[in-house]
């Protein structure tokens, strides 16, 4: 049987907010597993907790509780300088909005430029070719590799994001709301971008988002959250096909489609059957 590639176990966060302070749980006992090749969606409200989730499982920020392990090894809290990069190799995140993760006053090109300065000992032609062969495999052309962040589109952007993300040849890939940002067109473009990127080098996704249409074109399984807490997983067409949660009910009466109405009377009562 493949060992998961993603393992999180019983994991619990905090925070702290507000005046006077008070304490807001973002993640309570949170366990999940994610298996190899495959796509695990998250989904749920804002402050469901899902991108607290995103952010321990990549190591940005730490867990009151829990353990999380990545390929086997366990992301620490205290992770000393080799540890850190050795952790950056194996998992990496794309994030909503690329153009904050860029630097405006420099070419694309130098994103990916450090990645491989950082994880490899290519010299400076061989990480030349290597930038020019990721920014074809994420749909790119040549020309694009001298532009400024701002003269390219969003889609363009987070291509490059994609491909930074790349440039470390993770085996994880973390996608925080990813698409979100981009219209219907481009973001079916980079959906499909990345559905390939799985299939031919046998990634590892974890897939944040709000969009339950996003996750029936990506995921393979789906965890829902609300409030902290895991209410309803499973695979995509059982969760989403056949939903047993009225959480779960009531993200999908509430997610837009062709010719739909809001049914008040209907989440009404699915919010009256979650609060009772």
């Amino acid at each position: 049987m493949t060992e998961p590639m993603i393992v999180v176990d019983n994991l619990s966060k905090t925070f702290h907010a507000g005046r006077p302070k008070q304490t807001v749980t973002a993640l309570d006992a949170v366990s999940l597993t994610v298996a190899p090749g495959s796509c695990l969606a998250v989904v749920g409200e804002s402050g469901s907790g899902k991108t607290t989730l995103a952010r321990i499982i990549v190591g940005l920020e730490t867990a009151d509780a829990g353990v999380v392990t990545v390929g086997g090894r366990v992301v620490a809290p205290r992770a000393n300088r080799a540890e850190l990069k050795r952790r950056a190799r194996s998992i990496q995140m794309v994030f909503q909005d690329p153009q904050s993760s860029l630097n405006r006053r420099l070419p694309v090109r130098t994103a990916i430029d450090e990645v491989l300065q950082a994880h490899t000992r290519l010299g400076r032609r061989e990480r030349d070719a290597r930038c020019a062969e990721l920014f074809e495999t994420v749909g790119l052309l040549p020309q694009h590799r001298s532009a400024l962040p701002s003269e390219l589109s969003g889609g363009q952007r987070q291509r490059v994001a994609i491909a930074r993300a790349l440039a470390a040849d993770p085996a994880v890939i973390v996608l925080d709301e990813s698409v979100a940002a981009l219209d219907v067109t481009v973001q079916a473009q980079i959906l499909r971008l990345l559905d390939d990127l799985r299939e031919t080098k046998g990634l590892t996704y974890l897939f944040i988002t709000h969009d339950l249409s996003v996750v029936q074109m990506v995921a393979d399984q789906v965890v829902v959250m609300r409030r902290g807490a895991i209410v309803e997983r499973g695979p995509v067409e059982q969760v989403l096909g056949n939903p047993q949660h009225p959480y779960t009910r009531l993200l999908l009466e509430c997610a837009p489609r062709p010719g739909w109405k809001p049914q008040r009377g209907v989440i009404r009562a699915l919010r009256e059957e979650i609060v009772s």
